[in-house]
């Protein structure tokens, strides 16, 4: 009976890992995709500071 309460505790512990691994997983791809639009965005559309610094060159 104890080996059967250890594995479902196991099995739970596992199932809440999965979870937030996945929940990770998720926020490092939006994250990657966000920043490479930005930064590809960033020099197809310069601010002003960028703008003016390119001026001075």
């Amino acid at each position: 009976m104890a080996t059967l309460i250890g594995m479902f505790a196991a099995y739970v512990w596992h199932y809440w890992i999965g979870v937030i691994l996945l929940i990770a997983a998720i926020g490092a791809v939006v994250q990657s995709i966000v920043g490479y639009v930005t930064k590809v965005s960033a020099t197809r559309y310069p601010n002003r500071r960028q703008r003016q610094a390119a001026k001075k060159k």
